[in-house]
């Protein structure tokens, strides 16, 4: 498919954890996993997303997470800051600050708990593309927000200039197939899901935003590239290998078993915040037995 804009990145961008220490953010550790990212083959960073524990971040730790992010990329792969809310004032605030320190796109989801019409999710994000310099990735997580970006708001979004692209992470596979046939060129897509990389690229994905590459991210860009190669069948394949380590970083929510897998495989310690909290011993048991499965950890 021929793109009518720059995209942001194609490959494997890794939904980057927060490491947190004592309460606070552990940036030694956060530059530490930054590098390990990038020498493993990550080919974007995206910072305080879902993953990252945007929604229990302080206004104070969300922006400097951003701007060292940024700083210790030092433009080695592109930084994708998330600045999304359900408060439409204050993703333009965020967006703000993410443009000035010198993130690469932004990482915008739908707002959450209040919701909206369709009319106001194009209001609501408009005001965020108007307001950046950078290009704006949408993001669609219904299970999360209860609210579902239909084809039509898409097809109207991606007329804006700074709208390239949405992380799709509906599920819906129609709905994505219905996407890509209406907006074309105008919005490239990203797997939002590690289960559906393959097919999503199969319809003309460019990529993934990933919580499996925290963990694998060698494996997950080459997920994506075999893709991008066209080499399905090879994309397929590993995609499949690992799918019982996928089911097992979402057998609780997002990311308790991502958080503790990092902390078990040495990268930081396992602490999170409330009212997310440690996992149920039977679900431990099950993720430690994925990370084995896969050499990641000793018996």
């Amino acid at each position: 498919m021929k793109h009518n804009k720059p995209l942001v990145f194609t490959g494997s961008g890794v939904a980057i954890i927060t490491p947190m220490k004592g309460g606070c953010v552990d940036y030694v550790a956060l530059g530490r996993l930054i590098d390990w990212q990038i020498a493993s083959g990550t080919d974007a960073i995206i910072a305080v997303g879902t993953t990252g524990e945007a929604s229990t971040l302080t206004d104070e730790e969300h922006r400097e997470v951003i701007r060292f992010t940024v700083e210790h990329t030092a433009g080695r792969v592109p930084v994708i800051a998330g600045t999304g809310a359900n408060d439409t004032d204050y993703e333009v605030s965020l967006s703000r600050h993410a443009c000035e320190v010198g993130a690469d796109a932004l990482l915008l989801v739908t707002p959450y708990y209040n919701k909206t019409t369709q009319k106001g999710i194009v209001k609501h994000f408009l005001a965020a593309a108007e307001a950046s310099t950078k290009p704006c990735i949408l993001y669609n997580v219904p299970s999360r927000t209860g609210l579902n970006i239909s084809v039509s708001t898409y097809k109207e979004l991606s007329a804006h200039e700074r709208i390239v692209a949405v992380k799709e992470a509906s599920g819906n596979i129609s709905q994505i197939a219905q996407t890509a046939a209406s907006c074309g060129g105008d919005l490239a897509i990203y797997s939002g899901n590690d289960d559906q990389i393959t097919p999503i690229m199969a319809l003309g994905g460019v990529g993934v935003i990933s919580v499996l590459a925290n963990v694998l991210p060698r494996e997950t860009h080459l997920i994506a590239q075999h893709a991008l190669d066209g080499n399905f069948a090879e994309s397929a394949r590993l995609q499949l290998e690992l799918l019982d380590l996928i089911d097992a970083l979402f057998i609780e929510v997002n990311p308790i078993p991502v958080k503790t897998a990092m902390a078990l495989l040495g990268y930081c310690i396992p602490e999170i915040r409330l009212p997310l909290c440690e996992m149920e011993e039977k679900n431990l048991a099950v993720l430690r037995a994925a990370l084995y499965r896969h050499g990641l950890l000793p018996a």
